[in-house]
């Protein structure tokens, strides 16, 4: 038996077949289509659910259960999205339609909680039985592992670490509101602080690295101008590091979890992005003179979606 995870994204959505050792054994993948109904979506990745069985080998009475993770929020007792904006789906009966296509136990859950899952069974906090997963990305997610299992809160719209209030009047977020976390913890936010910076200063490396234009800047401009020296890129590095120590301590203030995780595009940097973060964090905690919680870089990369996805049943 196996079980399938599916992970929802903007531009495409993953499957895979994951064995009974939180293995996958084939991986396929479908373009994301906001421009049809609701109904032919499910029945795109039901299809898709079929053909990632058909690919491993096996057959549909192969298939133990599905899961599948959203940027958004679920009902876990009724199937229902909630909401999912990059689908545009609002309040859609997803379970009763999608076992309309494929009749088999389907479970639902955000995107960030179920990469927690996987990398706190198979991936870098295994063994631990409280982490919290930071995914630093275009913005800001989450999920939080307590007792071995996913924590989203009494009313399922827990563990959203982007959209806790960093500055009351501050910079205007998606939301709606103004001065959430991830404007000022996420790649977009280290891109804008950048483009900021080289209009005040043209002549830093980082906008040649862009080729002169600063709508070309990536996080790994800045990164990399930063590692050479440059000394705008170096300040803008810097306030970042300072901005997701604050985050990472306020975590620890709150939960003292075990273990903290950093994943998503911006974890790629690796130790020039963690070393200072854990030289810098602990100013920011309340009792740092006790034991602190380590903070590590993900291992499962774009695979923890897909794994946690399958492991929701």
């Amino acid at each position: 038996m196996i079980r399938i995870g599916i992970d929802v994204g903007g531009t495409g959505i993953q499957f895979g077949a994951v064995d009974s050792s939180n293995r996958i054994i084939h991986e396929e993948s479908i373009p994301t289509r906001t421009d049809i109904p609701f109904e032919e979506q499910v029945k795109r990745i039901a299809e898709c659910v079929k053909s990632t069985a058909a690919g491993a080998g096996l057959s549909v009475d192969d298939i133990e259960s599905v899961g599948i993770g959203i940027p958004g929020i679920a009902s876990a007792s009724t199937g229902e999205i909630i909401k999912c904006t990059n689908m545009g789906w609002n309040h859609v009966p997803f379970r009763t339609v999608f076992r309309q296509f494929l009749d088999k136990p389907l479970f639902i859950e955000n995107d960030a909680n179920v990469a927690a899952l996987a990398e706190s069974v198979a991936g870098v906090s295994a063994g631990s039985s409280s982490s919290v997963f930071i995914t630093i990305g275009t913005g800001i997610g989450s999920g939080i592992i307590l007792n071995g299992r996913i924590w989203s809160g009494a009313h399922g719209i827990g563990g959203e670490l982007g959209h806790v209030i960093f500055d009351l009047d501050g910079v205007p977020c998606t939301c709606g509101n103004k001065g959430c976390l991830e404007r000022y913890c996420s790649a977009t936010a280290l891109i804008r602080m950048a483009r900021e910076a080289v209009v005040e200063h043209p002549d830093s490396m980082i906008l040649a690295l862009a080729g002169g234009d600063s709508s070309g800047i990536e996080a790994k401009t800045v990164f990399d101008a930063s590692k050479a020296g440059d000394a705008v890129a170096v300040s803008v590095y810097q306030r970042f590091i300072s901005y997701l120590s604050q985050a990472v301590a306020s975590v620890v203030n709150l939960l003292d979890p075990e273990i903290i995780v950093l994943g998503g595009g911006v974890s790629k940097a690796g130790s020039y992005l963690l070393d200072p973060i854990l030289k810098e964090y602990p100013r920011y905690v309340l009792f740092n003179d006790q034991p602190l919680p380590p903070v590590k870089i993900a291992v499962l990369g774009s695979e923890a979606g897909i794994i946690g996805a399958a492991m929701l049943s």
